[in-house]
């Protein structure tokens, strides 16, 4: 038998570590989810606490989609048990950064996360389809049998199968070489479809073991052979310099997460949870903390803020804000790229900035003691507010209280923990105590925007709460079951904020605020969000709040993004960049509709009349999916997005050359940002262009093109974010 040898050199990026595990998993059959996190010695229970102890989760039969698990208030996620998950994740296969993601899942659609253990591969698939369980959660290859019986999410990664053998024995294996595998495991598919299938004897292992069990065993001579995907041959192999891993088999493998057939629903939960997982991976991930020299060299300004009515947010496609209209002209002074970065809202800004998310703060910030002693700069004031006390329309003081210490002596007031607002608040409890007065209570809600804030008081939830002036008015503009009576004493300045080790990026910010104070440009943005009632009445009532409609088309994206496993809401993302969702739309090429498709390429697909909203989506859609399959599989999934919208604006050709041109510079040509667009920029420049295929080519377009449409994308994800916050019920506001 010939052997090819196969130097594992697989470079995974980082969420795909968190999805890949090593198959190896904790009794018993059916798991509490909260016992992931505990020490695997737990004391022996006692009596005493055996009464407390929660019930063992009792597993039923539920074969719906996801309305029925919403209903029961439970996602099962399927693995196959082994016996070392108890051991501590090894360095590469992080196994518990794996199940936090599948748990995430669960939580982020409300349901509580459960996992359910069979003893081995070949029981999966009947457990879901059973209705034992809802989602197999693991390292599971997408075979054209199986396909018959499950739903299958979007690959997530793609894997050669290894053979294993030892290097003693190279070259002088017996025929047929005995292979031991799992049962149940999709390497026996393999083996079996082969055409000199004859030369592999399958023995299968019905016992729970896990994949390094494997490999340690052909390195002792007990087994023969055995099979093991790519993706854990690159951290397992590492230990066994004795074995040898061949292509021999000549096979790759889709890995993917699966459902039951019908389950459309949880399927596509499942497949825009993955895109958006990455995508916001991708951007948000730490970087090396970086001053002006270091940005100037990226070409991008990574920008920490919120989605905010006076900083940032999306209003009918189009990203706005106060403070992004301004640093957008920054950016632009610079020749800079500006990127928007919204951390979860959990996650407090200033330690963000200091993880190296992103290079500064602009989220209509307040200068405090408090945030300098975080280690936080200000740039120079760009606005001063007051902070303004807000109670709903029906809660109004009998009489005029000026005082802030007598308005709220022994009155609920609601606030976000890491904002000013709370600095205040604690001084005013300071000042009641020394007078005298009985003090006020804080509610803290971490997390929690001050619209959101306004919301819950003006529904009666609490009585109070703290804004800034600038917020007070504008959510007036557009409701009136708020009203402000009172402020806390003092102004406030408003400002851009860097961490202390950028004293030349502070120092370009500052230069660029004294240029530009108050004057024809600064004073025209700042009445556009703040002064002209009609505008900021237009903006802020048709800002997007929720992601329950996106544009007048997402039912038509929905319909045939199905099929495709494409994120629909990347689709209407880009529908909007194409179009600005006018079905009417032609373009001076000549492209029609909605998704801009040329009549041309219409024409090859079967479709013709493209203003029709429904032909115009599905002729985009179905050319996205083309132009997929243009790019090799080995592609991450959220940089195949990235190249497939390239090659939609400028041609795939022109991305080939693009890939081609960054592979010769030594730059990543598998990596968008900072490499493949960085090499798109250069063909339009004679050197480069005249030695590629496709030529000459406006690389600055497809490189605003993505952009664009990433940064639109992450918009929406941060406005569901900040909606599946404000739909929370009103009960759970309590402490």
């Amino acid at each position: 038998m010939s052997r090819k040898r196969f130097f594992v050199i697989f470079p995974l990026f980082v969420l795909i570590l968190l999805l890949v595990a090593c198959e190896s998993n904790r009794d018993p059959v059916v798991e509490n989810p909260q016992a992931l996190t505990e020490s695997p010695q737990q004391p022996i229970p006692t009596q005493q606490n055996k009464q407390t102890a929660k019930p063992q989760f009792e597993n039923y039969v539920e074969q719906g989609d996801l309305p029925a698990l919403l209903e029961r208030g439970v996602l099962r996620l399927l693995a196959p048990r082994g016996p070392q998950e108890s051991a501590l994740p090894r360095e590469g296969l992080p196994a518990t950064e794996w199940r936090k993601l599948a748990e995430n899942f669960a939580r982020s659609l409300g349901l509580k996360p459960q996992w359910v253990y069979v003893d081995n591969f070949a029981d999966l698939i009947p457990a879901v389809v059973d209705g034992r369980g809802d989602v197999i959660a693991t390292n599971f290859s997408r075979t054209e049998e199986r396909k018959l019986l499950l739903g299958f999410t979007r690959p997530l990664q793609y894997v050669d199968e290894l053979l294993i053998t030892h290097k003693e024995f190279e070259g002088e294996e017996a025929v047929p070489l005995q292979v031991v595998l799992r049962r149940g495991s999709a390497f026996a598919e393999t083996l079996e479809q082969r055409a000199d299938t004859e030369n592999y004897r399958i023995t299968y292992l019905d016992k729970p073991v896990a994949t390094n069990e494997l490999i340690a065993a052909v390195a002792a001579g007990e087994y023969p052979a055995t099979i093991i995907d790519s993706n854990l041959a690159d951290v397992l192999l590492t230990d066994y310099p004795q074995l040898t891993a061949t292509t021999e088999l000549d096979s790759r493998r889709p890995i993917a997460w699966a459902v039951r057939k019908d389950a459309t629903a949880l399927r596509r939960e499942l497949n825009e949870y993955f895109t958006a997982e990455l995508v916001l991976a991708s951007q948000n991930r730490e970087q090396p903390l970086r001053d002006w020299q270091a940005i100037k060299e990226s070409g991008t300004l990574r920008v920490l803020t919120r989605n905010h009515p006076a900083s940032y947010f999306i209003w009918r496609g189009e990203l706005m804000g106060f403070d992004y209209d301004l640093l957008r002209k920054f950016a632009r002074d610079h020749k800079l790229r500006l990127s928007m970065v919204v951390p979860d809202k959990d996650q407090d800004l200033v330690e963000a900035l200091n993880d190296g998310m992103g290079d500064m703060i602009a989220a209509s910030l307040t200068v405090t003691e408090a945030r300098r002693q975080q280690g936080l700069s200000f740039s120079k004031p760009y606005m001063t507010v007051t902070e303004q006390v807000v109670a709903a329309k029906s809660n109004v003081p009998d009489k005029e209280l000026p005082l802030p210490e007598s308005l709220l002596s022994g009155q609920t007031v609601v606030v976000n923990p890491t904002t000013s607002y709370h600095e205040s608040l604690v001084k005013i409890m300071e000042k009641q105590h020394g007078q005298d007065i009985v003090p006020l209570q804080i509610h803290r809600l971490k997390g929690a925007t001050s619209e959101f804030l306004i919301d819950v008081v003006a529904r009666g939830i609490f009585p109070y709460t703290v804004v800034d002036s600038h917020l007070a008015a504008i959510e007036s503009t557009y409701r009136d079951d708020f009203t402000v009576v009172g402020e806390l004493p003092g102004e406030r300045d408003i400002a851009w904020a860097v961490r202390t080790g950028q004293p030349v990026l502070l120092e370009q910010l500052n230069n660029f605020l004294n240029k530009h104070n108050r004057d024809l440009f600064f004073n025209v943005t700042y009445n556009k969000y703040f002064k002209e009632q009609k505008r900021i009445l237009r903006h802020q009532g048709q800002r997007l709040r929720s992601t329950d409609e996106l544009s007048p088309f997402d039912p038509i994206v929905k319909k045939y993004t199905e099929a495709t496993d494409r994120d629909w809401r990347m689709v209407v993302a880009q529908m909007y960049q194409e179009s600005q969702f006018n079905p009417q739309a032609r373009s001076f090429a000549g492209a029609q509709g909605l998704m801009q498709v040329l009549p041309r390429t219409a024409r090859q697909m079967g479709i013709k009349n493209l203003y029709d909203p429904e032909n115009g989506i599905r002729a985009g859609v179905s050319y996205l999916g083309w132009l997929d399959k243009r790019f090799p599989e080995n592609i991450p999934l959220e940089q195949k997005i990235y190249f497939t919208l390239a090659a939609y604006n400028a041609g795939h050709g022109h991305v080939r050359d693009a890939r081609a041109l960054a592979r010769r510079l030594e730059w990543d040509p598998n990596q968008w940002f900072g490499h493949v667009e960085e090499a798109m920029l250069l063909l339009s420049q004679p050197e480069y262009y005249r030695d590629s295929r496709f030529g000459y080519v406006r690389g600055r377009e497809p490189v605003n093109y993505v952009r664009e449409i990433r940064d639109r994308y992450i918009g929406y994800l941060g406005v569901e974010r900040h909606q599946s916050y404000t739909d929370i019920d009103s009960n759970i506001a309590l402490d």
